[in-house]
């Protein structure tokens, strides 16, 4: 089988790639411009086009599929002779999709949380010796790639992107999926380039609920007022409903505990995740068993197996992830750039070290973030850290097309005593003049982005080294 990529240097699109390659698929590829880590990995593979730019000859009738990534755009030469040979067009989620459409789908949808959740229960899985294909938005410690697609597995896990499917194709991933178990953590405006309104935006996640499979499950957060509505306004009675709520816990010298169960992560939105995953993992056991396909000597994913397993959790890849620390300070670098986000972070952070001063750092970096109307959205989301900047880049909404922002507007949206930076260098500066000869504080840099190329384990160490 022969499978050719279009724009196949996208942190998605090279690891569906590298993905098919390791099942035995022969796999082309194309695209304009191809960054590390993608560039570095695709050559590992032997995946990497000898030269950039697209190619319509490589186009040939002989082709099994296309994938269509969503950098390429409608007019790509690329694509355009896909189509006048009549080829089969996948979007990647479409794709996902067609090599999963047997097995037992359980898909993470939500505006937060569908990384860790996700990565939960892939690590839950594996510890109880339950293979699963996946498909995940962040690199994970001790997975190779972020998708793995097999001949064997029966399960396979999915973050549910709400965003665009492709070029040619308007609607959001996560309707293309058709889960047999759907997860929401959370609802919150976002992409509003794609959806004009909060209502539109929420109506994704009710259409969400209409394509789970006849007799399938929605694991729903109902701490989320937005999410609770849309599962109780949803008047299907072919699918189980399971609402969950954060569960008891208590967090002693810096460790939060979930009965005797230590875990290696913290924060009232990682517990949520937690208590998501443990319910899609239950599912996966409950279907296995039904079907015959549990490992010996399995009779489900109790919850002594779940706690077990998550105790040795330590997160994905820039979610509230530690970069250093010392007795007295810790430096932590998060994905947030949504208001939620901010605000979950930052109550995480301030709740598990309640005697420490937090400097709080976020960047706009999303068009959502640099888009005026939506920076409303943004007030007093950081206000429960003591420092708290603001970082946003005049280049950025000249690539995005955006117009100039004025740092006061900014400031007044996000309330409280905020300070803005259009200058990084000024920035990581003011930071570590806070740090000299100050302990018992920590450092939260939340961004999309990296803050115009910051290396945070460099400032961690000079940070540390002068208090």
């Amino acid at each position: 089988m022969r499978v050719h990529f279009i724009a196949i240097g996208g942190s998605a699109m090279h690891n569906l790639a590298i993905a098919l390659c390791q099942k035995g698929i022969t796999v082309t590829g194309s695209d304009d411009e191809i960054f590390d880590p993608a560039k570095s990995r695709l050559e590992k593979y032997g995946l990497l086009p000898k030269e950039e730019g697209w190619h319509p000859e490589r186009i040939t009738p002989d082709l099994d599929a296309i994938v269509l990534g969503m950098h390429a755009r409608i007019d790509n030469p690329e694509l355009l002779r896909a189509q006048e040979l009549g080829l089969t067009i996948y979007s990647y989620p479409e794709y996902l999709y067609e090599q999963s459409k047997d097995k037992l789908r359980i898909v993470v949808g939500g505006s937060h949380g569908k990384t860790t959740t996700t990565a939960m229960i892939l690590h839950v899985l594996a510890k109880c010796g339950i293979e699963a294909d996946y498909m995940v938005g962040a690199q994970l410690k001790g997975f190779e790639v972020m998708v793995r697609l097999s001949h064997t597995a029966k399960v396979m896990v999915i973050e549910g992107d709400e965003y665009l499917t492709s070029p040619i194709d308007r609607r959001p991933k996560f309707h293309l999926y058709k889960p047999n178990v759907a997860i929401i953590t959370g609802i919150e405006w976002d992409h509003i380039n794609v959806f004009p309104t909060f209502d539109i935006y929420r109506d994704q996640f009710s259409k969400f609920i209409d394509l789970i499979m006849p007799n399938g499950v929605l694991i729903y957060c109902d701490e989320d007022k937005e999410v609770h509505r849309v599962a109780v306004e949803n008047q299907r009675t072919d699918i189980q409903k399971l609402p969950y709520v954060c569960p008891e816990h208590m967090v002693e010298n810096g460790v939060t505990y979930i009965g005797d169960t230590a875990l290696k992560i913290f924060g009232h939105h990682n517990l949520l995740n937690l208590t998501a995953a443990r319910l899609a993992c239950q599912q996966v056991g409950i279907a296995l068993r039904d079907a015959n396909l549990l490992p010996k000597g399995m009779v489900g994913v109790t919850d002594e197996q779940f706690d077990e397993a998550i105790s040795t959790f330590e997160g994905a890849s820039k979610r509230l992830e530690l970069v250093k620390k010392s007795d007295t300070c810790a430096v932590y670098k998060d994905f947030a750039h949504a208001p939620s986000k901010l605000r979950a972070t930052i109550h995480a952070m301030r709740e598990q070290y309640p005697d420490r001063r937090l400097v709080a750092c976020m960047e706009l970096h999303t068009f959502s973030s640099l888009t005026q109307e939506f920076l409303q959205q943004y007030k007093n989301s950081m206000d429960e850290a003591d420092v708290r900047y603001v970082y946003f880049s005049q280049h950025a909404l000249q690539l995005k097309k955006l117009p100039p922002l004025d740092p006061a507007a900014v400031r007044e949206a996000f309330g409280g005593s905020v300070e803005v930076f259009t200058d990084s260098k000024k920035m990581v500066d003011s930071v570590k003049t806070l740090f000299r000869n100050s302990d018992n504080s920590n450092l939260l840099m939340m961004s999309s982005g990296n803050f115009d190329g910051i290396d945070f384990a460099a400032l961690a160490d000079e940070i540390l080294v002068t208090i």
